[in-house]
């Protein structure tokens, strides 16, 4: 059934190809498309949604912000989502635990982006404690998704019409590969060597356009080469190159203004 070509006289075949020379079913792949997509916006929607409250309730995010314990909790809550990966791998095709497990991994990411955000509004009204109102770390915020939401549906909708004109990313992979190398370790230097203001501005930058380059690369996948028991990892490449992309710009934003 997989191998079969795509014919345009299949009367259950009711979508045109998603790219040239297409093999398999359009209406399948449409649907783990979908699949993937439901996943992916379910993760935002609740990553939204703990965030927003570790960065407005004051007392979480005091805690985080002004105390060791809570900076030791946001070091764990920093490195819990890679550990889920590791039972992740193992259990992406045994439901429930696949399931289970990507809660996990999407809540601990959520608090860190939400402590995010708490440490950027933080070292923002330091810059700026005459002011009587706290607008100036939400409009920092804002700014950020909003550019995010915009950056990713344009590169989702023109990879779509890529594919569909016979263009191929998967050319991409290495070099996005040694591009996150080389931004680990600005990254490290970064943080045993301060460069200053400029040089984050230059990661945050740097950080942005090669996640760019992910959301290209993992959404022509998406098209193209995930099988289809494969939808937690394509959600969950998918859901960490957005986050990673808004976490770049807020980088970029919040050097710009302090």
């Amino acid at each position: 059934m997989w191998g079969q070509a795509y014919r345009k006289d299949d009367v259950e075949s009711v979508r045109q190809p998603l790219y040239p020379m297409m093999l398999e079913s359009p209406e399948l792949r449409w649907s783990f498309i979908r699949k993937i997509y439901t996943i992916v916006s379910i993760q935002l929607l609740l990553t939204i949604a703990v965030a927003a409250l570790v960065f407005t309730v004051h007392p979480i995010s005091h805690f985080f912000t002004a105390t060791r314990a809570g900076w030791a909790l946001y070091i764990v809550l920093v490195i819990t989502p890679f550990i889920v990966l590791c039972p992740l791998y193992s259990y992406y095709q045994k439901h429930p635990w696949n399931y289970v497990l990507l809660g996990l991994f999407t809540v601990s990411l959520a608090f860190a982006v939400g402590l995010t955000c708490s440490y950027t509004s933080a070292a923002l009204l330091i810059q700026f404690t005459d002011l009587k109102d706290h607008n100036v770390s939400r409009k920092v915020i804002l700014e950020a998704v909003i550019l995010t939401a915009v950056v990713v549906v344009s590169l989702t909708l023109y990879t779509f019409w890529a594919a569909k004109r016979g263009h191929d990313f998967n050319f991409l992979g290495p070099f996005l590969f040694g591009a996150v190398v080389v931004l680990m370790l600005f990254a490290l230097i970064q943080i045993l060597f301060p460069l200053g203001k400029l040089s984050v501005m230059i990661y945050g930058c740097l950080a942005s356009i090669i996640f760019c380059g992910y959301i290209i690369y993992d959404t022509d996948n998406l098209i193209k080469r995930y099988s289809y028991d494969e939808y937690i990892w394509a959600a969950v490449a998918l859901y960490l190159d957005v986050i990673n992309l808004f976490l770049s710009l807020l980088t970029i934003f919040r050097a710009a203004d302090t």
